[in-house]
């Protein structure tokens, strides 16, 4: 299998709890390469642009807002069957059903400050490199 890239994010409660080199160790003790790594803040209205697929949902709002609140660590992450994994890894968006030892069941307090967000597919991943990286 070919190595794949994907796009993953400590969201604001995780970078405010310093989760994020366990998450950083999460995805490489499980043989995933971390290739690229950026702290920023993102404004409200880039956030509004990285989320855009969820606008209209009842939770957009609160999203946006949440994430807007504090630093954020982006990363790609590299590997076989990175995307996959990398969800894996994370476990479900809600807490509540994400499988035990994975980072949002062990970590996670609600469903929107879940610590983690991860793209859910080739075409997601891309766009969200290239949003955060400019295409590193």
């Amino acid at each position: 299998m070919a190595i794949e890239r994907t796009f993953s994010m400590v969201k604001p409660d995780g970078v405010d709890r310093g989760l994020i080199g366990e998450v950083l160790r999460r995805y490489e003790s499980n043989g995933l390469k971390i290739s690229a790594l950026r702290m920023t803040r993102l404004v409200p209205g880039r956030t509004q642009e990285f989320y855009g697929m969820h606008r209209g949902k009842p939770f957009f709002d609160e999203l946006v807002a949440f994430v807007s609140s504090g630093p954020v660590v982006g990363m790609v992450v590299e590997g076989e069957d990175a995307i996959r994994r990398v969800r894996d890894i994370m476990g479900a968006t809600n807490y509540k059903q994400a499988i035990p030892g994975t980072i949002r069941a062990e970590f996670a307090r609600e469903i929107t400050r879940n610590i983690v967000h991860g793209s859910d597919s080739p075409e997601s991943a891309a766009r969200e490199i290239e949003f955060f990286f400019g295409g590193t």
